[in-house]
């Protein structure tokens, strides 16, 4: 075939197609040719709502292990990072200076004794006078004291435990010198059983959930509202539930947020002090939430949320929302939407507003997808 009758072939082949596509152009456009869109049609629910809010763990007690009296360290009667119980021994402090300065002033409080004793044995014969046994007297009461002070001073070189806990590190080995009440702790002990969390929650939302419940939108009927959940930093739910214990009436200024303190128990140690959590409380309970999918939500070019729903005539409408929080794969409208609308899920590239649209169920959609999914798959060579 020569050039000639290729050309001749190809442009009646364009022809024929130009034909084709005026034809169907000139047709009217039934039901069967609108675009097609996946709706859900909104319907108040029940809603639990929750508050996540970022916090770090403390320990329950917290106590510094400090020397009462200055001596050189003799022992170190505990194993670092091991759990200790309330009066246990951990250091013991050189008492030879202590017992040698109890000795003497016992010695002095005997015989002080036995001169006020013979003196007031005296006096009642007038044989003294009353300001010598008096001034005896005196003598005895004051190396009393001393001798009362030596003992405790004597008890102070065995330095024990104030409270139940883990033990950490030890700042001393022995031989150290140590004074008493230096500012540097010889070791720390921790109470992790139960544990704090304290979590931050800012003022906007505080205002917020004021605001709703005098409004009426949510209740507090809940038996477990002071329960709370916990999230460890990877992901995992802590099994045991936590009570809050308080919230701070003081506001941070430079966050503009106030601190919940939330104890929760740690009878196997799995929550340790510092670590980055996340404790989900519940706020109350919404009768009649508005939930739609946050695949259907969009935004304008001002950053404003909206949806498109499809209403009675079947005409696409677009529709502002104020958004209150996300639950899941969910978000919670406020306004903008009513029970009945018909908000469209799948299918809004082929949606434009005020044009027609066939709106099917998204439900049924699904397997339909799928099923065109399917039949875009290559087909098998012989």
């Amino acid at each position: 075939m020569g050039k000639k009758n290729k050309g001749i072939l190809i442009i009646a082949i364009l022809i024929f197609t130009g034909l084709i596509f005026y034809g169907c152009s000139d047709k009217k456009a039934g039901p069967g040719m609108l675009p097609e869109v996946a709706v859900v049609t909104v319907q108040p629910k029940q809603v639990e709502i929750t508050a996540e809010l970022p916090g770090r763990t403390s320990a329950y007690l917290i106590a510094e292990v400090r020397p009462q009296v200055g001596g050189i360290i003799q022992k170190r009667m505990f194993k670092e990072g091991s759990n200790v119980r309330a009066g246990q021994a951990l250091f013991q402090i050189d008492p030879a200076l202590y017992q040698a300065t109890l000795a003497r002033a016992e010695a002095n409080l005997t015989a002080l004794q036995l001169r006020a004793e013979r003196l007031k044995e005296l006096i009642e014969d007038k044989a003294v006078s009353q300001q010598e046994y008096d001034d005896a007297t005196a003598a005895f009461k004051q190396i009393q004291a001393e001798t009362q002070t030596a003992r405790i001073n004597l008890r102070y070189t065995t330095i024990t435990a104030p409270i139940s806990g883990r033990i950490g590190k030890s700042s001393v080995t022995v031989g150290a010198l140590v004074t008493a009440h230096q500012p540097t702790a010889l070791a720390t002990i921790q109470q992790m059983n139960p544990m704090y969390v304290d979590v931050t929650q800012s003022t906007a939302d505080i205002l917020r959930l004021r605001r709703q419940l005098q409004e009426g939108q949510i209740h507090q009927k809940s038996k477990n509202q002071q329960k709370a959940r916990l999230f460890l930093d990877d992901g995992t739910e802590y099994p045991l539930k936590g009570t809050v214990q308080f919230r701070d009436v003081t506001v941070d200024p430079t966050t503009g947020s106030v601190i919940l303190r939330i104890v929760f128990p740690n009878p196997k140690g799995i929550l340790l002090p510092g670590m980055f959590v996340r404790a989900v409380l519940p706020e109350g309970v919404n009768e009649k939430a508005i939930l739609i999918l946050q695949q259907a939500v969009s935004r304008n070019p001002k950053g404003e949320p909206y949806a498109l729903i499809v209403d009675k005539q079947g005409i696409v409408q677009p529709r502002l929302l104020v958004l209150d929080r996300a639950i899941d794969n969910n978000w919670v409208v406020s306004s903008g939407l009513a029970p009945g609308d018909r908000v469209i899920v799948e299918g809004m590239l082929r949606a434009r507003p005020g044009t027609p649209v066939n709106a099917i169920p998204f439900e049924k959609a699904e397997p339909k997808a799928e099923k065109a999914n399917d039949s875009k798959q290559p087909a098998k060579t012989k």
